[in-house]
């Protein structure tokens, strides 16, 4: 076997050994959150048969949390059940889980239901046997009813969106993208439903939290307001375009995930020329699901019209020296700190699909801010 079949050989096992152990931490993840979410809906299903509710849920609550944790180890604490029951609660009304999912009915001799804490009275072996029959009836099409793709972690974040719509964009897209935990954090902290829904009607904000961002249109991959908090740039008193650049290049994978999906980094300070003369443009990506280029200008300040005829130049020269025939028309964004609405609408023709201006900010936006915006 040559060496360059061995280094093949490896890499192929590498990449097989890879996937496997991928697929291992997903299904683990899926199986310990339909868990933690059947756990809670045995708590809500006993504590309705209480008398005084409250009262009899946080008595069952601290029962419960010192029989699993004297038997099966750390990670059933009070306040973990009662998330479990909060998941299965958030969750089961907004999936309809209860009209998708064939309850498992515990009878006793005489057909009557039986509470969960009547199980806590029955011996040792009775116990695990209930509970393996139970973890065994979760066959895989009730699993698939659920849609639990993420990690325990992440729905601990979900839960605590309060907007049913919302919450469900974030799982959506924190699956589609592969968000870790930080990144869906990130995203949240920077507002990114509330800047999408900006743009947008009654229905395509309704088909955001069903669908995710889809990409149709130009129009689709643009922000307004873009926020670049991760580059630091609020703790400096003043910076230039170049710093700006320096800092998106520098935190490029951070860009990346502002853009949003299927960006690709083309070149950065890109010269073009014609008639002797050279131009630069700040920085060119290329996304692979509208299949175009996606030209950025960067600027200091005020957006000038003058900013917007020279995009107009940039795009143009691409679509005619640079896009092949299979591809979309290229796509211009100025990032600018302020902007004329006025300016940037008798600037462009009304047909624009092209040209878009949008402003950046280099904090997170407070919820004033964002209140402020959705009232505009």
């Amino acid at each position: 076997m040559s060496n360059i079949q061995s280094k093949e050989l490896l890499f192929n096992i590498s990449v097989l050994l890879d996937n496997a152990r991928k697929k291992v931490v997903s299904t683990v993840n899926q199986t310990m959150v339909i868990t933690y979410f059947e756990i809670g809906r045995m708590i809500v299903e006993d504590e309705q048969n209480g008398e005084n509710r409250a009262e009899y849920g946080k008595a069952v609550l601290k029962e419960l949390s010192l029989y699993l944790t004297e038997r099966f180890g750390k990670g059933f604490s009070q306040r973990n059940l009662e998330q479990m029951r909060q998941f299965y609660l958030s969750y089961s009304i907004a999936q309809t889980v209860s009209a998708e999912f064939n309850m498992i009915e515990k009878k006793d001799n005489h057909g009557k239901s039986q509470t969960q804490s009547a199980e806590f009275k029955l011996p040792d072996n009775q116990i695990n046997e209930r509970l393996s029959t139970d973890l065994t009836n979760l066959n895989i099409s009730q699993k698939n009813a659920f849609n639990f793709n993420l990690s325990w972690s992440h729905y601990l974040k979900l839960m605590r969106i309060s907007d049913l719509n919302e919450r469900k964009f974030y799982e959506i897209e924190a699956y589609k993208n592969n968000w870790s935990l930080r990144e869906l954090q990130r995203q949240f902290d920077s507002a990114l439903y509330t800047r999408l829904s900006l743009s947008k009607n009654k229905e395509e904000i309704l088909q955001l939290s069903e669908k995710g961002q889809i990409f149709e249109k130009p129009k689709d991959l643009v922000k307004d307001p873009y926020v670049l908090e991760f580059l630091g740039l609020a703790e400096k008193s003043s910076y230039s375009e170049d710093d700006l650049e320096s800092g998106l290049i520098d935190k490029l994978e951070h860009f990346l995930l502002e853009l949003g999906t299927g960006f690709t980094f083309v070149a950065r300070q890109n010269r073009i020329t014609f008639d002797e003369k050279h131009f630069k443009i700040d920085l060119v990506f290329y996304n692979r699901i509208l299949k175009c280029f996606v030209l950025i200008d960067l600027k200091i300040g005020e957006l000038k019209h003058q900013d917007i005829g020279q995009m107009q130049m940039y795009v143009n020269y691409y679509d005619r020296e640079k896009r092949l025939q299979d591809e979309n028309k290229t796509i211009g964004i100025i990032l600018c700190q302020d902007k004329s609405e006025a300016l940037v609408e008798y600037t462009l023709p009304e047909d624009n699909e092209q040209i878009f201006a949008s402003k950046y900010q280099t904090v997170l936006p407070t919820k004033e801010e964002l209140k402020k915006l959705l009232q505009n």
